[in-house]
């Protein structure tokens, strides 16, 4: 790995808060632990920001705003383009200190670096085609005139299942857009973001224009900061339980608000699906991110006539994935993030099981240090089972069958989500009528990923509010101003 070790990326990486360009201490010299879910054992301690240390945060971020605001594009675009060719050629120690903190395995830490750097791409071009309109007004006495302008300061919030990509999908845009930021990692994988921050700033990114707070205390920081009226935009990843309380919170000063929350993503098969195919689709729609993800395939509907074909496929597919720390050679499937998160996978499964499912293959935790959990298929799931209904983010794979179009339809929208759903199915005429009908923001027909910087991501109903990613992705970043031009 370019002679990257475990104990060389974790010595490399900031342990400090990066405020108004400068790596400081938190200011009562707290510090937290971070550790290695794998073993539960810690890697290092970092800084435990403060209040005091949020409010030096936004103020910095505010400090910046105007001149950041009237910075070329052709400079936002370079420092952008510039952190996407470093972020390639340091992928390697950037995958490898991902899945120390987080548990995947590193070939897979290596395909979000890729993911990750797609949007300081995307981005670079998007600072460059910012637009506006004129136009004679009807009348044609006056003119029209429509300008884009950065919204302001923004809070930033991310999870801990994709570290580095819930980053860049926010910060590109803010870049692109001249918008300064304020950014919260999760606590248990900050790591990789103080590691961006600082490739950022070594690619010319002024100080202030990103801040980073890292903290055990997520309501600490973020309520002085949410609630002083300079901070104009929020933006989260993460539960709709949070995400429900960042709205109410973000209410008292209007702030601009994007929200990419929790999912229950169905996965549709056919009776004329190509069972391979889908089999295929199924494995990386349920197991990328070790199953932790909010876009991961969360209840599989398969058709009666094929879905005892299907579940045996999935299930021989889901045996042989090798279990272990991510760091090892032939890892396919890391560790849950914590024992919490693996316990909440047991009780659902338990929960199944005690309703009559039956497990094809898995069903167990793993004995011995670190938070694994076995891959899992379970079939027929009983109707009544709380693992429909609830977002597992585990490596577990419920098969439910339908007998007709119209209750696979009603049995995917069955839920209070609508970030993604997947449909298989090789009818041309099913597939439109089956994806207008789906209340969900993203589709994957006959495929078993959505991710692409290029395209808008983001749900509706429970799933969030607002797109990131795309030429929609930018527009969260920007106000609207008009002006009338007398003639």
């Amino acid at each position: 790995m370019s002679g990257a070790t475990e104990q060389s990326v974790i010595e490399a990486v900031p342990k400090q808060l990066l405020i108004g360009g400068e790596w400081r201490d938190a200011s009562g010299g707290e510090k937290f632990a971070v550790d290695d879910p794998s073993t539960g054992k810690p890697l290092c301690e970092i800084a435990d920001a403060t209040e005091a240390d949020a409010k030096a945060a936004l103020d910095a971020a505010c400090g910046a705003q105007e001149e950041w605001a009237a910075t070329p594009p052709n400079t936002r675009s370079d420092i952008l383009q510039s952190a996407f060719e470093r972020m390639v050629e340091r992928s390697d120690e950037l995958a490898l200190l991902m899945t120390l903190e987080m548990g995947k395995s590193v070939t897979e830490s290596k395909g979000e670096i890729t993911y990750a750097a797609e949007f300081f791409r995307w981005n670079a071009g998007e600072a460059l085609r910012l637009d506006g309109d004129f136009k004679v007004a009807g009348n044609g006495a006056s003119r029209v005139m429509v300008m884009h302008q950065p919204v302001g300061p923004c809070y930033l919030i991310t999870p801990w299942n994709f570290p580095t990509a819930m980053g860049t999908r926010k910060i590109g845009p803010a870049i692109a857009a001249g918008c300064t930021m304020v950014m919260k990692p999760a606590q248990n994988t900050p790591l990789s973001m103080l590691a961006l921050a600082e490739l950022l700033q070594d690619c010319g990114l002024p100080g202030g224009v990103l801040n980073v707070l890292t903290s055990t205390s997520s309501s600490a920081v973020s309520k002085p900061i949410i609630t002083d009226p300079r901070l104009r935009k929020l933006s989260f990843t993460g539960s709709t339980e949070v995400g429900r309380m960042l709205i109410e919170q973000s209410a008292e000063n209007v702030l601009k608000t994007s929200m990419e929350l929790g999912g229950n993503a169905p996965f549709l098969v056919f009776e004329d699906a190509d069972l391979d195919d889908a089999v295929e689709g199924a494995m990386v729609a349920k197991m990328r991110n070790i199953g932790e993800a909010c876009t991961s395939a969360n209840r599989f509907h398969v058709h009666e006539s094929v879905a005892d074909a299907f579940a045996e496929k999935l299930a021989e597919r889901m045996s042989a994935l090798v279990v272990g720390r991510g760091t090892e050679e032939g890892t396919d499937i890391g560790p849950l993030i914590d024992d919490d998160q693996r316990s909440k996978v047991a009780e659902l499964v338990d929960d199944a099981v005690g309703k009559g499912a039956k497990a094809l293959v898995g069903g167990r935790e793993i004995d011995g240090e670190g938070s694994f959990y076995e891959p899992t298929v379970l079939a027929p799931i009983p109707a009544d089972a709380r693992l429909l209904k609830e977002e597992i983010f585990g490596p577990v794979a419920p098969v439910a069958t339908f007998s007709t179009e119209e209750e696979a339809i009603a049995a995917a929208n069955d839920t209070e989500y609508g970030l993604v759903a997947y449909v298989y199915t090789r009818d041309i005429k099913r597939a439109i009528r089956v994806c207008e009908k789906l209340e969900t923001g993203m589709i994957g027909l006959n495929q078993g990923l959505v991710s692409n910087a290029g395209a808008p991501f983001g749900g509706v109903k429970a799933s969030g509010l607002g797109r990131e990613g795309g030429t929609e992705g930018i527009a969260e970043y920007l106000e609207t101003k008009y002006v009338a031009i007398n003639v």
